[in-house]
């Protein structure tokens, strides 16, 4: 049976960011470069489920896998992050604009 309360947490890819919390002592030592590799990283994680998420498709058309449910599940998760990032860069894009949009 299909689990359909499973955690979508779980099916994330789990980032170190590298950023180092706002009280810490190594706050101020912190650069735009750690931001930069994280984001890379994630990206990296994200084209990495896409690729299996094809394997997967490709292993079950050809017979190799007889397993759907497994197909499924891995075109959910590539379809997941891939929506996350979608919308973390939407976030972005209207932070910037209201940015730009601020009166001096």
């Amino acid at each position: 049976m299909i689990n359909l309360n499973a955690n979508v947490a779980s099916s994330m890819p789990r980032i170190d960011t590298g950023i180092p919390k706002i009280g810490s002592a190594d706050a101020g030592k912190s650069g735009f470069g750690d931001t930069v590799k994280a984001v890379e990283k994630y990206i990296s994680s994200i084209e990495d489920n896409n690729q299996a998420s094809e394997m997967s498709i490709k292993d079950l058309l050809s017979g190799k896998n007889d397993d759907i449910t497994s197909v499924v599940s891995a075109m959910a998760k590539a379809d997941m992050s891939f929506k996350l990032l979608v919308g973390v860069r939407n976030k972005l894009i209207d932070a910037y604009k209201q940015t730009m949009n601020m009166p001096i």
